[in-house]
């Protein structure tokens, strides 16, 4: 796994990128090149790869995402998540991931547009993992770890095109969605 995450860099970077940031690997990104994933009505994921680290951050399960919203995780751990939570509980170690890919409609209900997820341009996060085994969960948005979870949030609007959280709606509750859509008006953060 490691080996393939340096293949990765070093493909990019010679390629200059693939186009600019949104394609730059950084280190701690582990991921595997995966068969692009086609589906039905619009579903499928191209330049799929299944992701189980970013910024040397360990992801709870493996994410199968495309490698733009990979590079977009692993920019937004090590440029924000782990300054923000910086040495509390010892530091980050892992991300709790509640949904990757999956063909399905913007939040699950019939005859909606397609979910980001269904394209592998969307991940969701419902906790934080510490060093010492204590967890910042989205649900605490409100209660004790509200600050930082607020930070996180407001920090992932700019790096992700669209950014969830429990305000929202009441499908956000419990996780933060962060996407890699292009809104012509700038990032969509709730």
């Amino acid at each position: 796994m490691k080996k393939t995450a340096l293949i990765l860099m070093l493909a990019l970077s010679a390629c200059g990128g693939g186009g600019g940031s949104e394609t730059t690997a950084r280190g701690g990104l582990v991921a595997e090149k995966i068969a692009d994933i086609p589906g039905p009505g619009g579903c499928g994921v191209s330049n799929a790869y299944r992701v189980t680290e970013a910024a040397g951050v360990r992801l709870s399960q493996a994410a199968t995402i495309n490698l733009k919203t990979a590079n977009r995780l692993n920019s937004w751990v090590a440029n924000h998540a782990v300054p923000i939570i910086g040495n509390r509980g010892g530091g980050l170690v892992e991300l709790k991931v509640a949904a990757h890919y999956a063909c399905r409609t913007r939040n699950h209900r019939r005859g909606a547009r397609l979910s980001e997820h269904a394209k592998g341009n969307a991940i969701d996060i419902s906790a934080f993992v510490l060093a010492d085994g204590s967890r910042i969960s989205v649900t605490e948005w409100r209660g004790r770890n509200g600050r930082v979870l607020k930070r996180l949030h407001a920090s992932a609007c700019g790096p992700f095109g669209t950014v969830l959280g429990p305000n929202a709606d009441r499908h956000h509750q419990d996780h933060f969605h962060f996407d890699t859509a292009d809104h012509r008006g700038g990032a969509y953060c709730r």
